[in-house]
């Protein structure tokens, strides 16, 4: 198979040559850099890094590569720039994010022009199929008609869940970096305020920097059972946090995959979900603590800071006896990409 290039143009490398930050994107290019030897990652300086190397696209070699691109709409611009080096340029989509719902005509054809022209490797079958579905909208049919998606679920990395450590007071966590609208971020905190009134709880909000600095996280963290603070510095403390933690309240409208939610319930922490398709995608069968009413997710939230044990006994009963190792077996990362690196060698052998 080609060597693979990876290109997300919000990347950040260190002087050490490592790839930083721990949000989504970060995180992702880290684990598509571990997918095969010697890859590269698309910057705009050349030099080794920490095992793998930084190049300009323009320094790529177009016939011996494939570029796995996280920004969809930049594919025919990165297809053009590899054809002025070689003759058979090799372009994959790597679709991570709920399709986009532009307002604007122009990218939304050029997103399903991308989707239709290369193949798209999708976070979810969730994902996947919006994907076809933007295509069969806004292309021909020839063009959906020959599109390849694939896809797997994220999933992630099993040996980092750690044993539970009890805490003097339950702790709930917002599930999310950001504050952005689509999060709902103030139907979050109108909840939690409502549990606070009948339990004693602790808040955490472990937000991106952009978002540290806005209204309503200054506003939070002048409350004493508010922390709201950065990301945790490493995996291990972010996994740590995790362990510590008691239940987590989603409100997000929509999520292609839901990472943060995955890995948060493996590690114990009782999940407390929107009643919706990409939620339903993520448990098992009969998973009590979906929430269709504001005044619902109330009292779930409110059963799993008192009742914690007798909540986990329910999700044991429904996750054949230990709903942890469930988790753990539907969202490992090793399937993940197992499934795209045969996605890779059927796509461009």
């Amino acid at each position: 198979m080609r060597r693979l290039a990876i290109k997300w143009d919000q990347v950040v490398i260190d002087a050490d040559g490592r790839v930083t930050g721990h949000d989504a994107g970060a995180t992702l290019v880290r684990r598509l850099v571990n997918l095969t030897h010697n890859p590269i990652v698309i910057g705009p300086a050349t030099r080794r890094c920490d095992g793998f190397d930084q190049m300009p696209l323009e320094f790529v070699d177009t016939d011996s590569v494939v570029v796995i691109n996280m920004d969809v709409l930049d594919s025919t611009k990165i297809w053009r720039v590899l054809r002025e080096h070689g003759e058979h340029p090799a372009v994959m989509n790597f679709q991570w994010a709920p399709t986009t719902s532009y307002t604007d005509r122009v990218p939304q054809l050029i997103e399903a022009l991308s989707f239709g022209l290369f193949p798209t490797f999708a976070n979810s079958e969730r994902t996947a199929s919006a994907v076809r579905e933007v295509v069969r909208r806004w292309t021909v049919q020839d063009v959906a008609e020959k599109a390849k998606v694939g896809w797997s679920n994220l999933g992630f990395r099993v040996e980092h869940v750690l044993p539970r450590r009890d805490t003097d007071l339950p702790v709930v966590l917002y599930p999310a970096i950001y504050l952005s609208e689509r999060k709902r971020p103030k139907l979050f905190v109108d909840v939690v305020e409502k549990v606070h009134r009948k339990a004693p709880i602790r808040v955490a909000m472990r937000l991106h920097e952009s978002h540290l600095v806005s209204e309503l996280a200054m506003t939070l963290s002048g409350r004493e059972w508010f922390w709201v603070g950065p990301l945790t510095a490493t995996r291990l403390s972010y996994w740590e946090a995790l362990a510590a933690t008691t239940a987590f309240l989603a409100t997000a409208e929509e999520e292609s995959y839901g990472l943060e939610y995955v890995e948060a319930m493996a590690a114990g922490v009782i999940g407390i979900l929107p009643d919706t398709t990409w939620a339903r995608a993520l448990v098992p069968e009969g998973y009590p603590f979906f929430w269709k009413t504001p005044a619902e997710a109330e009292a779930l939230l409110a059963r799993a800071v008192t009742e914690t044990d007798a909540c986990r006994a329910e999700l044991d009963a429904i996750g054949g006896g230990d709903f942890t190792g469930w988790m753990a077996s539907k969202h490992s990362d090793d399937d993940f990409e197992q499934a795209m690196l045969a996605r890779l060698q059927e796509w461009f052998a």
